[in-house]
């Protein structure tokens, strides 16, 4: 990966997907370990210190046979946890799709077990290869042989543990639950109010009206979905050339090379500000959910309708799906802002940005739902709750427009889909009890229509 300055929080993501990273930190510990109790033992067959009476005495043979022993056992089990987390993961890309992998890969239950055998099996080695002739006979180092047997021991706790992670971590209630716990944190990072000072200067509609005129272009030096932007390096850069950005693509966008991927005003500033975007920037062949809020509702989106299709028919893992999708849309609902500015520290706007809108959140939410779902009343009462449930807590009216379009959408399929009378009065039921909810707040929010 090229060097590209990053936040903290970009690189904990991007080594917490990492499947090298603990197990690495893991065996560099058992290395340090083995250092520490080399010496002791050092110390104890010169005579210098006394070891505790419960440390293991043995012969150099019998010891090695034991690390031999050790260290093949141990090897063993790193291939069957290593086998079980495979099977996790061909279970993940085939019933819930590859873009699953990740959130298994990151899981750090599966890291820390995978790197604590490893480990121990270094160990196990270092201290094998410890034992040799010295000057007052064979060197054993004691210490060491008995801090090995006792992460044997704990490496027997950690394997049960593990089948007992594993076996959680497979089933998909857990897995929708955690992919929504993530869009969740995600929502409110991006979120946040950006840091700056009091408004000052032109406004960003005025800005944006100025570079329509006059404007200089930043383009794209490679191709790649747009994973990760550091703004607050662009903020500092802007302030320095005395201009404004405005970033035409958001994570999760697909960037052409040679695209325009910024504007900046005024003109001169171009160079200085390409030179920074693109030390300020990450784009790769796949997308992540660190600033990229819709992409965590795709992975909800995509299990329901595999889990509608015709070779699963899982209609219950929908309807779990349904519930988180309806609970993240809820929270976009309560502070979503399309367009984000930051302004440096005196107040000017030094970066303009935009994330997906409101009503393209819920219609990615529901669409691909409502299309997989027809002929099925259960997922459509179920979306229709989901629906109601948003908009009973959508602060803004206008907001309520885009999930009135969605139900009705969803009672047109109904009726087009649906054969048996009683289900279909199911729905129109659910349908109604919307529509009324819809006209109430109406009512609340803007007062009776004129003429009442």
């Amino acid at each position: 990966m090229r060097q590209v300055e990053l936040r903290e929080g970009w690189r904990r993501e991007a080594l917490r997907t990492s499947l090298w990273f603990v197990p690495t930190l893991e065996v560099a510990a058992a290395g340090a370990l083995f250092w520490i109790l080399n010496a002791l033992d050092r110390a104890a067959y010169n005579g210098t210190i006394k070891l505790p009476s419960w440390v293991i005495s043995g012969t150099a043979d019998a010891s090695r046979q034991i690390l031999a022993a050790l260290a093949a056992a141990l090897i063993t089990v790193v291939g069957v946890v290593f086998s079980v987390i495979l099977v996790a993961l061909t279970l993940a890309a085939n019933q819930l799709g590859p873009r699953m992998l990740r959130n298994f890969m990151r899981d750090r239950g599966t890291q820390w077990t995978l790197g604590t055998f490893v480990a121990t099996f270094t160990y196990a080695i270092l201290v094998l290869i410890s034992i040799g002739p010295g000057r007052h006979g064979d060197f054993v180092p004691h210490a060491s042989i008995s801090l090995a047997l006792a992460l044997a021991l704990l490496d027997v706790l950690i394997l049960i543990y593990f089948i007992h992670h594993i076996a959680i971590q497979i089933q998909l209630p857990y897995v929708i639950a955690s992919i929504a716990a993530d869009v969740s944190k995600a929502i409110a990072d991006e979120t946040a109010p950006p840091p700056g000072g009091p408004e000052a200067g032109p406004s960003p509609q005025a800005i944006l009206r100025a570079m329509a005129e006059e404007q200089g272009e930043v383009t794209s030096s490679e191709s790649g979905y747009l994973q990760y932007v550091t703004h607050r390096k662009l903020v500092r850069i802007a302030t320095e050339a005395d201009a404004v950005i405005h970033l035409l693509y958001r994570p999760g966008h697909f960037v052409v090379a040679g695209r325009t991927l910024a504007t900046v005003t005024p003109p001169k500033a171009v160079p200085q500000v390409a030179e920074a975007l693109r030390r300020a920037h990450l784009s790769g062949p796949y997308r992540s959910l660190t600033q990229d809020i819709s992409f965590g509702i795709d992975q909800l989106v995509e299990i329901a309708s595999r889990a509608l299709s015709a070779a699963i028919n899982d209609t219950f893992t929908a309807l779990t799906c349904i519930d988180w999708i309806g609970d993240c849309l809820r929270e976009v609902a309560l502070g979503w802002h399309p367009q984000v500015v930051h302004r440096d520290k005196d107040g000017y706007v030094r970066l303009i940005r935009t994330q997906a809108t409101y009503d393209r959140l819920v219609q990615r939410g529901f669409e691909k739902v409502r299309q997989s779902s027809r002929g099925m009343p259960s997922v459509m009462i179920r979306e229709l709750q989901a629906l109601a449930d948003i908009m009973a807590q959508a602060p803004r009216p206008e907001q309520y427009a885009v999930l009135r379009q969605q139900a009705d959408m969803i009672k047109r399929s109904a009726d087009e889909s649906i054969v048996e009378p009683g289900d279909l009065a199911d729905v129109i039921t659910r349908y109604d009890a919307l529509v009324a909810l819809h006209e109430r707040l109406l009512r609340e929010k803007l007062g009776p229509p004129m003429g009442r």
